[in-house]
């Protein structure tokens, strides 16, 4: 067997509106409604607070899809990111790790963006694992800006890439480039990128129902991060009594529900709804930014703070799934961004990697069992740490941060009558901080996941096959295959958790397959052979 200490083996790199969210719905047949879906559509959202949308209490700004689509799917009343500002959160969505886990645990601050490396693991690279063409259209917010690298999203997961690699580049509404896959495409500086990239969005689900395989669609809008930009006006908000930035604000998250209706729509019309999952969430709390001010639009609701908050206005944020099939409910139980992972393995039908922080949400999809989290936890290093256990909430201040005291400051909070977190309780109960405090440092720490997937690299003697067992348990009637997945490949009867199994063979192909059977479940991985360096 081949030793390894980190995970080196990884997932393969190489007016319509309403009546079609009325239809697809409704009147559906039975056994549409009970098939499991198998596409996964993400709509991520930039700095779209947890209360600026009407599902989540919102009454002045215009959200009338993502009513409909509440209405008709499970809305999680208490989501949370994986941090309370960008890049350490859409870490967390991609990695199933939690900001005390995670590569990325902050934004650029005086310095390069830290970015994704080759030990990292993200939900697109389990996916095409199983086989799916994926996608990331819009924001990736991880640099550098070069072909071929580590961070890339094309290495890390998705077939295809259409937008933004770094973190300040996706400020631009108007950009002079975007980057398509591995190469950099000049744009005139005149194109409003969200609706451009609402276009290759829906490009990407109608090509990819033609293919007739199944898909992921990470579609990351830039909407409504700061700056308030839009072609035109404010539209609808124009003449509202507000600043400019907030009248345009407003109308930014208008606009992104629309694009969240033209998905869905595509959706329907490429007939694959019945047979997709849709997520909506966003990656952190509401933003203030360049004269944007929450407090007109309410965006954090009864929650105090903002983005770069670890109180709850900072963390909390809409999440909405629907298909067709779904049964329509509220789910109370708390869930986080770096449940993605998980529930995309569940999905493809793929084991789930060990040693994430992420539990499968699919159960609360489908009315199935679910594992929910005993604790959350955020990380800003160097800045404030946060715990959520029950209805207890801590939130620990580093002495960097102003009037924390040189030694930081506790603030502990009792959510079942202070869901505002107004009353800092820690001096009433000791032993519950000593508890909380004891459980949140042991929390913070280095990455606790092990190898896991599938890879195949051109070398000297032909093409060597490794799989690794990230898993949490064994995998049986293990064989491996290079080109076709006939039965000239080779095996073994078992390959344990933290195990790899590795196999060359003579000549050369384009893709290298494994088979193995988890709980007496098939399951196929899929790999691009890596060819040799010229």
């Amino acid at each position: 067997m081949l030793s390894t200490t980190r995970r080196g083996f990884l997932a393969g790199t190489g007016g319509v509106l309403a009546a079609g969210l009325a239809s697809a719905g409704t009147a559906q047949p039975a056994e549409a409604r009970a098939r499991a879906p198998r596409n996964i559509v993400l709509i991520l959202a930039d700095d779209l607070g947890g209360c600026e949308t009407g599902p989540y209490g919102q009454r002045i700004i215009a959200t009338p899809v993502l009513d409909r689509m509440a209405a008709q799917g499970v809305r999680f009343a208490n989501a949370f990111a994986g941090s309370s500002l960008c890049a350490p959160s859409r870490c967390s969505l991609l990695t199933g790790l939690h900001t005390g886990h995670g590569t990325v645990r902050e934004n650029p601050e005086g310095g390069p963006q830290r970015a994704l490396n080759h030990d990292d693991l993200t939900f697109a690279e389990v996916a095409r694992l199983a086989g799916y063409r994926t996608a990331l259209i819009g924001k990736w917010g991880f640099g550098p800006e070069q072909p071929d690298q580590d961070s890339h999203p094309n290495v890390r997961g998705y077939d295809e890439f259409y937008g933004y690699i770094t973190h300040a580049h996706a400020h631009q509404y108007w950009p002079t480039y975007l980057w398509h896959n591995r190469e950099m495409v000049a744009f005139d500086g005149a194109t409003y990128s969200p609706d451009f990239l609402r276009d290759r969005a829906v490009k990407f689900i109608k090509e990819s129902a033609k293919d007739g395989k199944p898909f992921l669609l990470h579609f990351s809008t830039i909407l409504p991060h700061s700056p308030s930009e839009i072609p035109g006006d404010a539209g609808r908000y124009a003449d509202e009594p507000w600043t400019k930035a907030n009248r345009r604000h407003a109308a930014q998250v208008t606009r992104l529900d629309s694009h969240v209706g033209d998905i869905l729509d595509a959706l329907r019309h490429a007939g694959v709804a019945d047979d997709t999952v849709v997520l909506f969430t966003s990656d952190n709390g509401p933003h203030h930014e360049k004269g944007v001010d929450p407090n007109i639009f309410n965006s954090n609701g009864p929650y105090r703070g903002v983005k770069r908050q670890l109180y709850d206005g900072g963390i909390r944020i809409p999440m909405i799934a629907w298909n067709p099939g779904f049964t329509p409910k509220v789910v109370d139980d708390p869930v986080a961004l770096w449940d993605v992972l998980p529930t995309v393995a569940d999905i493809a039908g793929v084991p789930k990697p060990a040693g994430l922080d992420g539990r499968s949400i699919r159960g609360l999809l489908t009315g199935d069992d679910y594992a929910g989290h005993d604790f959350l936890i955020w990380n800003r290093p160097r800045k404030m740490q946060a715990i959520r256990r029950g209805h207890w909430k801590l939130i620990r201040f580093d002495p960097n941060i102003a009037g924390a005291g040189p030694e930081g400051r506790i603030e502990l909070y009792d959510l079942r009558g202070d869901r505002g977190e107004r009353h800092n309780v820690a001096h009433r109960h000791p032993n519950l901080v000593e508890e909380l405090l004891e459980l949140l440092d042991g929390s913070i720490g280095t990455d606790p996941r092990i190898p896991y997937g599938l890879t195949a690299r051109e070398e000297a003697g032909g093409v060597v096959v490794s799989l690794a067992n990230g898993s949490t348990g064994p995998w049986r009637k293990v064989r491996l295959y290079l080109g076709t997945a006939d039965d000239k490949g080779v095996g073994q009867e078992l390959l344990s958790k933290g195990e790899s199994f590795v196999a060359t063979f003579p000549g050369r192909a384009k893709v290298a397959h494994a088979r193995f059977t988890v709980n007496g479940e098939e399951v196929h991985f899929r790999v691009k052979v890596q060819q040799a360096p010229v």
